[in-house]
């Protein structure tokens, strides 16, 4: 995934109200950016942290800038968690990840489960057909990379479609997306959501399966990095 323009560096005054951070820019001039994330952003929103900001690609909209990258201790950390659903589906589509090659087609936010949209939806003949649901991760703390960083009700339903999905005879993925390469691993924040990490250990053992990768953080683009081992009830699962 490669950005559109430019990135323009800043550092960061605040993050307020889940959606908004101002930034003043190298330059000196002081800006509202649209934050492209409702988590909270653990680690990731100190106030005098490095930002990087890509314009905004429609002249007309109120907030002319959006918060893409930040830096913590020498490393580029993406925030912007619209991201990892391209950046997915541009490395299956490129074979780049192999635990999701062979299928022929990749659809996304197709319809399924109760009121809900998959991030892809991957056929190919004679296969079944395969749910994959990406999810953003950005929180490290230790050397591992975590989710949620916030309670996500939302999070542990998606678990349970997935569930019934596998159920179905289908195949079931969740696919974790660190936009980080700092880490040694993935484990749920079992102290921050509970349900979520009870709810991902059911799953996994219903069936569903779960993969992590890093990504490759850059200036000028984001792109699929290493496979991360993951811990669940204290076990490895490769």
């Amino acid at each position: 995934m490669r950005f559109s323009s430019p990135l323009i560096r800043g550092s960061l005054i605040r993050r307020y109200k889940r959606f908004l951070a101002d930034v003043l820019l190298d330059t000196g001039e002081e800006v509202t950016a649209h934050v492209a994330n409702s988590g909270a952003m653990l680690g990731t929103s100190a106030p005098g942290m490095e930002v990087w900001l890509s314009p905004a690609t429609n002249p007309l909209r109120k907030l002319a800038w959006n918060w893409e990258l930040c830096r913590l201790d020498g490393a580029l950390i993406g925030v912007n968690t619209a991201h990892p659903n391209l950046i997915a589906t541009e490395s299956v589509a490129a074979g780049l990840i192999p635990e999701l090659t062979g299928y022929e087609t990749i659809r996304r936010e197709v319809k399924y489960g109760r009121n809900s949209r998959i991030d892809l939806l991957l056929e190919a003949p004679g296969r079944p057909t395969c749910y994959v649901e990406v999810k953003n991760v950005h929180l490290k703390r230790g050397e591992w990379a975590e989710f949620p960083d916030a309670v996500t009700v939302r999070g542990a339903k998606h678990l349970v479609e997935l569930r019934d999905m596998v159920a179905e005879g289908h195949r079931a993925v969740m696919l974790y997306l660190v936009q980080r390469e700092d880490c040694i691993g993935f484990r749920p924040a079992a102290d921050i959501d509970p349900t979520y990490a009870a709810g991902l250990a059911a799953a996994m053992e219903d069936g569903v399966e779960a993969i992590c990768y890093t990504c490759r953080m850059g200036l000028e683009d984001i792109t699929i990095g290493e496979r991360l081992p993951i811990v669940v009830d204290s076990r490895i699962r490769d």
